[in-house]
């Protein structure tokens, strides 16, 4: 072995290294921006270890490499400008569109050397080439035109067809997973034209699968999107021997997928019942529509404000309407007072608030609140009973008591954070819509709670005028 492959072998395993590190910092809100770094540092290093197994070859031509860094500079420069600037709520789409691009990368390495490399770039094992070449198109294709439709679908830009939430949608889907099943084997065989057939089938079967899902399944369908990614990628590291590829792609997948057994955990939804099931609320059950409440408390911000002063203990609920009117900084001044005025102050996460995982613990990050303030929903719930006032802001689906008493509900069995169980609840809402489900909330209209109605950052401002003035934050 000579001093070559010995640099890239130590590059592809300090890489390695860096990446499980990363993806292990990654489960924890306090070190998950540092093990994000080591995640990027670790690509960088693939990156620089792939380039540098063709230093000093002539694998590569010279108008390659230009090809290389016109890539890298576009791509990189584009990677930096979306960091910056995609706002937190549009944050589930750009991690949908990341899946995508993952994906898409896979497919194109398979397509290049199944079409232009011939054997130079293969396996030794011809069987194994063209396996992994056929994984790496299917699952590429599927993940890349899936991520597309779930980033549209989140954005506004798409709605479920209402055909697509028919039963006809599991008999096209099935015709599409057959043509693609037959091309894959054309492939594995040998033929050539099976290559385009199984990029054309997989394609449409990732829109079909994806485009029937409801809102309410998104963030699951984001996190199997991403263990998909993963799997196309270790798929393509077979195709050009990159055993780096390979390890990282695997992690990804694996990561990925027991990030989505966890999703549904916390949605009491099977795997099966998000991807062949449809919209959550399209489910039969008798839940209610949004719009047969009879029995709504409204309330003032002052209202609000004077039971908060008389409050001892205060559990926050954030939920996508705080995300989407951007309060979490005024969120955060709102807290300071009540805590500077000695009231305990704490915040309730349930493991699917927003639209995809940690959405809501990466938005309170953004405003430095503390992570000893955050608590799952697991170790909160037992602690309502003895809560003075709940603050629901923007939250909907994740606490409706439907979910524990009425078995008739679509949402029944979906663990859900027991706010009703507080002495007071005020819920902040723009107005009476439903959540993705499309469910009405019982919360709303129990004796305990009282509805504050308005954009959240608005209500937090006044809020926070209306503490001031009774002298919340200046008795510490």
């Amino acid at each position: 072995m000579n001093i070559t492959e010995i640099l890239k072998y130590t590059i592809d395993l300090v890489a390695v290294l860096l990446l499980a590190l990363g993806i292990k910092g990654l489960s924890k809100v306090r070190s998950a921006r540092e093990a994000n770094r080591l995640a990027a540092i670790a690509m960088l290093l693939a990156v620089v270890g792939v380039l540098f197994n063709y230093l000093g070859g002539t694998g590569i031509s010279l108008s390659a490499w230009i090809w290389i860094f016109i890539g890298t500079i576009i791509g990189g420069s584009l990677g930096m400008i979306t960091a910056k600037r995609v706002p937190m709520t549009a944050m589930p789409e750009t991690v949908a569109l990341f899946n995508g691009c993952g994906g898409m990368s896979s497919l194109l390495v398979a397509m290049a050397v199944a079409l232009f490399s011939g054997t130079r770039m293969g396996l030794n094992n011809g069987i194994v080439e063209k396996i992994s070449i056929a994984i790496s198109v299917f699952v590429g294709a599927i993940t890349f035109s899936g991520s597309i439709v779930a980033m549209a679908k989140l954005q506004g830009w798409l709605s479920t067809p209402s055909w697509m939430q028919s039963k006809a949608r599991h008999f096209i889907n099935i015709a599409l997973a057959v043509l693609s099943l037959i091309a894959f084997i054309e492939v594995i065989t040998g033929g050539g034209s099976g290559l385009f057939l199984l990029l054309i089938g997989s394609s449409l079967l990732g829109i079909g699968v994806t485009l029937s899902i409801g809102g309410a399944d998104m963030p699951v369908v984001i996190s199997l999107l991403n263990s998909y990614s993963g799997v196309a990628a270790a798929a393509a590291g077979f195709v050009v021997r990159s055993q780096l590829l390979i390890v990282a792609g695997a992690m990804v997948g694996a990561a990925g997928l027991i990030l989505t057994q966890v999703m549904c955990k916390g949605m009491n939804r099977s795997l099966i019942s998000v991807l062949f099931g449809g919209a959550l609320g399209a489910s039969s059950g008798s839940g209610s529509s949004p719009g047969e409440y009879e029995n709504i408390t409204s309330c003032s911000v002052e209202e609000c404000a004077l039971t908060l002063e008389a409050a001892e203990r205060v559990v926050i609920v954030p939920g996508y309407g705080l995300a989407v009117a951007q309060a979490q900084h005024t969120l955060r001044e709102v807290t300071r007072s009540l805590e500077a005025s000695g009231i305990d102050v704490t915040y309730a996460i349930h493991p699917v608030a927003g639209r995809m995982p940690g959405h809501m613990n990466v938005l309170l990050a953004e405003a430095d609140v503390p992570y000893e303030q955050l608590k799952e929903m697991d170790i909160i719930n037992p602690e309502f009973p003895a809560t003075d006032v709940v603050l629901v802001l923007g939250a909907n689906d994740v606490v409706n008591p439907q979910a524990k008493n009425d078995s008739s509900s679509p949402l029944y069995g979906m663990p859900v954070l027991d706010v009703q169980e507080a002495r007071t609840v005020f819920v902040v809402k723009r107005g009476m819509s439903a959540g993705y489900s499309g469910i009405k909330n019982d919360l709303f209209e129990l004796s305990n709670t009282s509805m504050v109605f308005g954009d959240a950052k608005k209500v937090l401002g006044d809020l926070l005028v209306e503490l001031k003035e009774l002298g919340v934050g200046s008795k510490g």
